[in-house]
């Protein structure tokens, strides 16, 4: 199976056995959106659902009750298993019909469906806050069963903000981790040790590195020979002259003892030998003071990581991999998370996958991945993000499902004003040339707040500088899905000049005019003294275009100027010579 990406909603999706069989994946994470900023009394506030169904149906980043969230509260009190029935009713009686309670509702449906899907050594994690951590337990509790409970993984987000409020400053999410088995996948964790632990544990030094030196004696004897002494040293009363077991010491001092089995019939002084003669014994300089054996900085794993985490930072303003999605998580977060509960060619999900940093990570760490997301501004983030960091292409790397293929269903999608049709097929058609989209609301069907500048999206490239180094460069992408005109040329030509950019693009799905094919003509090129080509200025591509085949004609995106750029030639010909 190829790697998927899904548009619709999760719940449709899981409940597909041809999509999801049984028993399918190896880890789960979701991070589902819930806007816990709200103010707790209006989250626990009862409802209408009159005035906010169109909110749930289209996963805002907060829950409403309405005709969708009872539906699936009848079904879940009719047909879900019997303990997850009975928590759902309990909770309702609790906390009555909210958005809370919408949340609860809605996740414990699609938690029912991760469950089954869930290989027995699989593990599912769900990232949440606080204000909804303990519900979720208890419908988590439900699903699983309350022994297959295996962590509550604290992350420290942000440091504490002063605001005023008569309470703890919020700082962290949960994650909670369940099992789908007492038998799960799993690799500790470790991380390397803070500077101040490394001066205080590892003081001393030799020519093989940092070491730290630990007793040599126990409690427990092993013979009557390690109570005896050893060069003129003799344990204290009650204790003997103990080593760690074969299998404890370091991989490299094993090549020069003897093999486990003659270890294990060596008495216990002609090992205290043979490790001094390997300058593995601390002596202190203190007369009489006892031997210790040393442990090297260098062949410790690190400090075992627990459940709470401090170390991983959210995603800045200025950092790299930010995409501009509100609720991204850090690259760092998820790569943790499949390292420690997957192993290489193992199948990652996550059905509320956003911007794809789980499809991502997955990636990186050589696992298969699925996504699911609701709405064409994340397939196309994720879209692009896949290029950006893999170079893969959509439908030759992996497969999405759930988008148009046709001219008549992109046109059933600009059309479909329930579901903010206009703004789902602009990230639907940015995604077919890799743009990467301007604004656009996480989690959300609604489009960007305010004027867009002419601009709904940027493919990034690189041409070298007068110095030889990388400039980079863009293309601006407009998509119109009503009637055209001439004049949206002339507005492109205007946004091309005022943001300096290289290549103006516009994608429309009626067919371009000749009136506006004579404008872009007239544009004239952009010359690329490094690719030594011609690019037009203005380029028009219609949807049937683009679901041809056709696509930016633009200088490459990956790799080859870095490339290019390291290429030395021995008789002084230039770099675009050479190439």
């Amino acid at each position: 199976m190829k790697n998927r990406l899904y548009y619709g909603d999760n719940l449709d999706i899981l409940r597909s056995r041809e999509y999801f069989p049984d028993e399918f994946v190896d880890l789960i994470y979701l991070d589902p959106p819930f806007n816990s900023n709200r103010d707790h009394n209006v989250l626990f506030k009862a409802e209408s659902g009159a005035d906010s169904e169109a909110q749930i149906t289209a996963f805002e980043d907060t829950w409403h009750w309405g005709e969708t969230a009872e539906d699936t509260y009848q079904d879940l009190i009719i047909h879900a298993p019997e303990k997850v029935s009975t928590a759902i009713e309990a909770l309702m009686n609790l906390i009555n019909r909210n958005q809370m309670m919408a949340y609860l509702v809605m996740m414990s449906a699609r938690l029912v469906e991760l469950y089954r899907v869930l290989k027995p050594t699989g593990s599912l994690y769900l990232h949440c806050d606080p204000t909804a951590s303990h519900y979720l337990k208890i419908v988590l509790d439900s699903v699983f069963g309350p022994t297959k409970f295996r962590s509550e993984v604290v992350w420290k987000r942000t440091w504490a903000h002063d605001l005023g409020a008569k309470q703890w400053p919020a700082m962290h999410d949960s994650i909670l981790m369940y099992s789908r088995s007492l038998d799960w996948n799993w690799s500790p964790t470790y991380i390397d040790y803070d500077e101040d632990i490394k001066r205080k544990n590892f003081s001393y030094s030799d020519e093989r590195g940092f070491y730290r030196a630990d007793n040599l004696t126990g409690g427990k004897a092993g013979g009557s020979e390690a109570y005896q002494a050893w060069r003129n040293r003799t344990p204290s009363r009650g204790r003997a002259w103990a080593l760690p077991g074969y299998r404890r010491l370091p991989d490299w001092l094993k090549e020069f003892l003897p093999s486990e089995k003659l270890w294990d019939q060596m008495g216990i002084h002609k090992k205290l030998d043979l490790l001094d003669d390997l300058n593995m014994i601390h002596w202190p300089l203190k007369e009489n003071g006892m031997p210790r054996l040393k442990y090297y900085l260098d062949d410790r794993p690190g400090r075992l990581l627990g459940d709470t985490w401090t170390d991983i930072k959210p995603i800045s303003a200025h950092a790299k991999e930010r995409l501009g999605y509100p609720t991204q998580k850090p690259l760092a977060l998820m790569e943790r998370i499949i390292r420690a509960s997957s192993n290489e060619g193992d199948l990652v999900f996550d059905p509320f996958c956003g911007c794809g940093t789980t499809c991502a990570a997955a990636e990186k760490l050589k696992r298969r991945w699925i996504g699911i997301d609701i709405t064409h501004l994340g397939i196309s983030l994720q879209k692009h993000r896949l290029y950006d960091m893999f170079e893969l292409k959509s439908g030759e790397d992996y497969e999405v499902i759930g988008e148009p293929t046709t001219e008549g269903a992109a046109r059933a999608l600009a059309t479909d004003s329930a579901n903010e049709g206009r703004y789902q097929f602009e990230w639907w058609a940015l995604s077919l040339v890799g743009a990467k989209p301007v604004g656009g609301q996480a989690g959300s069907r609604k489009g960007k707040k305010g004027a867009d500048k002419g601009i709904d999206g940027i493919i990034n490239f690189f041409e070298p500088s007068e110095k030889g180094k990388p400039k980079a460069k863009k293309v601006i992408v407009q998509v119109k899905s009503g009637k055209v005109k001439s004049g949206d040329i002339r507005d492109l030509k205007g946004a091309l000049e005022r943001e300096k950019a290289a290549i103006g693009v516009f994608i429309t799905l009626e067919l371009p005019t000749q009136d506006m094919l004579k404008e872009a003509l007239a544009a004239g090129n952009y010359e690329s003294d490094f690719w030594d080509k011609r690019y037009r200025k203005l380029q028009i591509l219609s949807i049937r275009e683009l679901l041809g085949g056709d696509a930016v004609d633009m200088p490459p995106q990956h790799g080859t100027f870095k490339q290019a750029a390291r290429v030395k030639s021995g008789d002084g010909k230039s770099q675009r010579d050479l190439m």
